[in-house]
């Protein structure tokens, strides 16, 4: 059907929700296109969109569609998995609670159970609910750190890691087949509750989450010599971190945590910031000058489903600084390691996994440990199916994984990105470093000056509208086929296409990639330096990626300035 009958089918349907329907009334032809025009993408990392009427958005009847194809799942599965059932949270944005309950009531249709949270909780913490409960899959309803007119619809595996490829093209699959949301049933909340098909969940799985995260502390005696030292400002940006958060924090004895009270409150419309994101400057305006009048060590944001964290340090002249997903990943690893080898407890056959676009500082600094690092490709799903290997083959021992995209994992209790997690081990490594005399700032250029200096940079190159997706193809095409031979000066010395499988060297030879298929191209430079360019898997955008290496800061970035330059005009 064409996008107009779409939308007469829509518009002429006797039951449809009332606020959706007043909202389709008040649509343009344009928007009305753009809502009707195409259906919402459904891929690996789930669905993402705006929020309102349209099988481009976000709505009930969009979430039924998912929720549909996942009960096909579920049942091909067997009669076990549906009495296992599905693990339900949501986080703080608009119609959240409604979206998860939608889709209790789809599956409950299908009698299959649910576990549904009584109030939002973070994204980490239903990773953990599926474990714990023994569930085949969960659902987090959340668009992660979008402006508030985004939601989101997140599944995850047994295993409680975000569906590996496989299972996800499965249901990709059964969500595509169904032609027409509309027509989606659904059960009847009331009875499904009273039957038990429905179970409301809550502080009984907080608290064993909470027992769990006694793991994370390294040093439970520096903890407790320096919790009345140690000064904390942290904001949950109106989102889900603060209850779980604070109850973390104050279990191993931190005492001075100052909150940004304005942004204490869950709020879909997230009022004191253009945009809930903990790895903007602009999300710790708030932060930053309670910061000054409590004389705070450390600054900390968790975004709206508490699943990224982001971090400002006081430097030597007192003010503070916006670190990177990279950086706080590094005084992560940096402290881990230093502090469990003080310990005796570094296992000789210790890993990190990190993304392949992530910072090549922490490869130097673990195997100055004489440890390793493995690389997998962007999604926390991969680091959750390494740390399942190790679990499988004792060969290895996880200690940390990470993403550059403010994305951390100490403990693999969760088997997804935990800003809880970040948010302890943060607090005890600034511990740490105070009571050697030293600022975060210090002890991240003591970093820089062992191992060298690294930048990297993230840029996100949007392509709205429903030919956004034809460019961005066009334009990944045209990189692979037309590769430079330098970049911002430099010579180009290997090529690896996540795609293709393939990796070209200068010298003309070639070899195979050993990883899934994956729309990403990876250029190594002759001094070490890389970039990288990837599709969004849930937004509109190429990633521009680069990662450059040096001796010293300035070098470091001009070298970057002008590598950036180059990328920047290949997606022109």
């Amino acid at each position: 059907m064409s996008w107009e009958e779409i939308y007469q089918l829509w518009k002429n349907h006797e039951s449809l929700d009332t606020h959706l329907s007043e909202e389709l009334n008040q649509l343009s032809r344009e928007e009305s296109e753009d809502a009707f025009g195409a259906n919402l993408s459904f891929g690996t990392a789930g669905m993402r969109g705006v929020l309102g009427p349209g099988t481009n958005r976000m709505n009930i009847y969009t979430v039924r569609q998912a929720t549909e194809g996942l009960a096909k799942l579920i049942k091909d599965a067997g009669e076990d998995a549906k009495k296992r059932g599905v693990a339900i949270a949501y986080d703080s944005r608009h119609f959240s609670p409604e979206f998860a309950m939608e889709a209790a009531m789809v599956l409950g249709k299908h009698d299959i159970k649910s576990y549904v949270y009584e109030s939002l909780r973070p994204t980490p913490v239903l990773s953990f609910a599926v474990r714990h409960l023994n569930t085949y899959a969960g659902i987090m309803i959340t668009a992660s750190h979008n402006p508030a007119e985004y939601n989101g619809y997140k599944v995850y595996g047994e295993d409680g890691g975000q569906m590996p490829p496989e299972a996800a093209d499965k249901l990709t699959e059964y969500v595509r087949a169904i032609d027409n949301p509309l027509e989606v049933a659904v059960g009847d909340k009331t009875d499904l509750l009273g039957s038990g098909t429905i179970e409301i969940i809550g502080e009984r799985v907080d608290n064993a989450y909470l027992e769990e995260m006694k793991a994370v502390t390294v040093d439970l005696d520096l903890v407790q010599s320096m919790k009345d030292e140690v000064n904390i400002v942290f904001t949950p940006l109106h989102g889900t971190g603060l209850m779980i958060g604070l109850k973390a924090l104050e279990q191993i004895g931190f005492d001075n945590i100052q909150v940004v009270k304005s942004q204490a409150d869950s709020d879909g419309n997230f009022p004191t910031v253009k945009s809930p994101n903990p790895e903007s400057a602009d999300a710790f305006v708030q932060a930053e000058e309670l910061g000054r009048s409590v004389d705070a060590d450390i600054l900390l944001a968790t975004d709206p489903d508490a699943d990224r964290l982001g971090a400002m340090i006081r430097v030597a002249d007192g003010s503070y600084q916006l670190l990177s997903g990279n950086q706080i990943a590094s005084i992560m690893l940096d402290y881990i390691l230093n502090a469990r080898r003080e310990k005796g407890e570094l296992p000789d056959n210790g890993v990190a996994v990190k993304s392949i676009v992530s910072t090549d500082l922490a490869d130097a600094i673990i195997e100055s440990y004489g440890l390793e690092m493995v690389e997998v490709l962007t999604g926390f799903k991969f680091i959750a199916e390494k740390i399942k290997e190790y679990e499988e083959t004792n060969e290895h021992t996880f200690l940390m994984g990470f993403e550059e995209s403010y994305g951390y994992l100490v403990q693999p209790f969760v088997r997804d990105k935990d800003a809880i997690q970040a948010l302890v081990i943060l607090a005890e490594l600034t511990a740490f470093h105070k009571k050697a005399g030293r600022t975060l700032g210090d002890a991240l250029e003591a970093i820089y000056d062992k191992h060298g200096y690294f930048v990297e940079k993230t840029i996100s190159v949007s392509f709205p509208g429903l030919s956004g997706k034809e460019k961005m193809a066009s334009i990944m095409s045209q990189v692979r086929k037309n590769t430079p031979s330098q970049l911002g000066g430099l010579s180009i010395d290997k090529v690896a296409d996540y795609l293709e499988g393939t990796v070209q060297y200068g010298d003309g030879k070639s070899t195979g990639l050993d990883y899934p298929s994956s729309d990403a191209l990876k250029f190594t430079l002759e001094d070490g330096s890389w970039v990288a360019f990837r599709p969004s898997g849930t937004e509109p955008k190429i990633k521009l990626y680069l990662g450059v290496r040096g001796d010293n800061r300035e070098t470091v970035d001009q070298k970057a300035e002008a590598i950036e330059a180059d990328m920047r005009k290949l997606t022109e």
